[in-house]
């Protein structure tokens, strides 16, 4: 295939997964647990006591060092 065909398929493929959403389901997609970060408080929390347990801090998610048993 060419790669402007390539670029064609996958482009379509992209636009299939978007659908529009009804006025009567955004009260479904407003819901907490459909939030990327439900509450602001709890990932400050959590990150603190990542910060605390595995003596590192800054990116969330990266690897640390220490035991883990402070």
């Amino acid at each position: 295939m060419s790669g402007r065909r390539i670029f064609v398929v996958i482009t379509l493929l992209c636009l299939a997964a978007c659908a529009p959403v009804q006025p009567w389901e955004r009260g479904t997609l407003a819901k907490r647990e459909m939030q990327w970060q439900p509450d602001a408080m709890e990932i400050s929390l959590q990150a603190q006591i990542n910060a605390s347990k595995e003596a590192s801090s800054g990116g969330m998610g990266a690897a640390g060092g220490g035991c883990g048993c402070n």
